[in-house]
């Protein structure tokens, strides 16, 4: 299993870091968990490829988290020219309703598919990539997941957490992957000590968790509530006897010299298992037992 940080940053513009996204690699699928504006740039200097994807997870509809859904919902069926099963993908309501909306007949790129499949100049280049006439439009395979809900691979299985972020207006998730070679949590956006997120990563090998700011900075109690600061991160993960924590989508006021080690230092006065500093391209494995650091 190897785990791949796409994204590590905020809605901010960033020539460092992207929005979030989250490559896993395991037996023969490829997942995904989110996929914001720079992700998919990312997932191409990790070394993947769109048409390797096999499934999508996403966590919640900010832009942050999905902006680069389209953009591989439409490499991929481009690409892939009929030779690869539909993409299969994950995520709270209305994913049904904004995904026609992005690929359907009378959706943003309605005109640029039927193109693609009525032209003759682009039946040419399908065919040239080895696809077989007549050239069907993309349809992934979509299903609204909510809390308490399970997903099965060949070697995976993902149940589906509630994150504590933008509610009522949008359904935010959180994700448990449990795996032969261990239990990876990613916590979406969330933010506060809740107690579903807490049972949600229980005894996880590793926590990919929202470090958006830090303690003690948030301007009101719903700010706190409904995105993570380190303290609250550090007692997350000793209640829920996590063994790794790994930091992302942290604001630009954190990523300075020193900060992000100050704050690690902090945490460690709750939790005492590893912290890693996330950053793009990063490469972890759940079997790698990670001395104290920070990186």
């Amino acid at each position: 299993m190897k785990i791949t940080l796409l994204g590590t940053g905020t809605p901010a513009p960033s020539l460092t870091r992207q929005s979030s996204g989250y490559l896993i690699e395991i037996g023969n699928d490829v997942i995904v968990m989110d996929h914001g504006p720079g992700a998919q740039h990312r997932l191409l200097e990790a070394g993947s490829h769109p048409t390797k994807v096999s499934h999508l997870f996403i966590s919640h509809m900010h832009y942050d988290h999905m902006l680069d859904y389209p953009r591989l919902l439409l490499q991929r069926w481009d690409m892939g020219a009929g030779k690869i099963p539909e993409l299969k993908v994950y995520g709270p309501q209305p994913l049904v309703r904004i995904t026609d909306r992005i690929i359907g007949e009378d959706s943003v790129f309605g005109l640029d598919i039927e193109s693609r499949v009525s032209h003759q100049a682009s039946k040419d280049v399908y065919v040239s990539r080895g696809g077989v006439l007549p050239r069907k439009k993309p349809a992934p395979v979509l299903r609204e997941v909510v809390p308490g809900d399970v997903i099965e691979g060949d070697a995976w299985r993902v149940t589906v957490g509630e994150a504590n972020h933008f509610q009522p207006i949008l359904d935010c998730l959180g994700f448990r992957m449990e795996t032969d070679a261990g239990v990876l949590v990613y916590s979406g956006d969330s933010g506060g000590v809740p107690a579903g997120m807490i049972e949600l990563c229980e005894n996880a090998d590793m926590l990919i968790h929202m470090c958006h700011f830090a303690s003690g900075m948030e301007p009101t109690d719903a700010y706190r509530q409904a995105s993570g600061n380190h303290m609250d991160i550090a007692e997350i993960a000793k209640r829920a006897n996590v063994r790794t924590v790994v930091l992302s989508h942290m604001i630009h006021l954190l990523d300075q010299p020193a900060v992000m080690e100050q704050l690690v230092t902090e945490m460690k006065s709750v939790y005492d298992g590893n912290i890693i500093i996330g950053r793009d391209l990063m490469k972890l494995s759940l079997n790698v037992d990670y001395p104290h650091r920070v990186d």
